[in-house]
């Protein structure tokens, strides 16, 4: 969204008490000022709506057991932490961040993941490529989603597509949140031979078909 410069003549104590709830809130004068005027006409503005959205993602997931979220008000990104069904159950976390402007995508997930066992490296690497396949198989011919995809070193990064229907807040961070639970699940599936590659596949193109809201 394009900002310009204003300038506005403010009384000096409103601006005190305006600067010690920006502090407390971790943000600054304009945005405070940007989102209480935002309010006051009744309009969202890209920054409320992110924080809506990863704050409904926090209250839909602290009921899991799998997945712990962390969330700061007023940020742009979130994290969920999980526990790997794999020997010395180390984690991995996922990571979401949310775009203020439009384009392609409106933010991207991250899957963070350390550690040393060859065997875990390369189990997972397989699951990432694996996902690859079955979204340009499935989703992509369904949506028509541009989504990027990414692997690094201990990190997987998956763009979000801009949902294929209007939705509100609260139903994006539904998305999302089956999203992840889903990736999650189906991982820990994989890596502990529950479910092989036909398998997680199958799963996949079950949950697509009775997601409202494909991202």
């Amino acid at each position: 969204m394009k900002k310009t410069l204003y300038s506005l003549m403010l009384n000096d104590e409103v601006v005190r008490e305006v600067d010690a709830l920006a502090h407390r809130m971790g943000t600054n004068r304009s945005n405070l000022i940007n989102q209480i005027l935002a309010e006051y006409v009744n309009y969202t503005t890209p920054e409320r709506r992110i924080n809506d959205v990863l704050s409904a993602i926090e209250q839909l997931m602290s009921p899991s057991r799998d997945l712990v979220p962390f969330f700061a008000p007023n940020s742009f990104s979130m994290s969920l932490k999980s526990s790997l069904e794999y020997k010395y159950r180390p984690t991995v976390k996922y990571e979401v961040e949310l775009y203020r402007g439009g384009g392609e995508a409106i933010g991207e997930l991250s899957v963070v993941f350390r550690t040393q066992s060859a065997g875990l490296i390369e189990a997972m690497t397989d699951f990432f490529r694996l996902w690859k396949q079955i979204e340009d198989a499935h989703l992509r011919p369904l949506t028509g989603a541009d989504v990027d995809y990414a692997l690094y070193d201990g990190k997987f990064v998956r763009s979000i597509a801009v949902p294929d229907h209007d939705c509100t807040s609260e139903e994006l961070a539904q998305a999302l949140s089956e999203y992840i639970k889903l990736f999650d699940k189906l991982l820990k599936s994989y890596l502990s031979g529950r479910l092989d590659a036909h398998e997680v596949e199958a799963a996949y193109f079950s949950h697509m078909r009775n997601a409202k809201i494909h991202i």
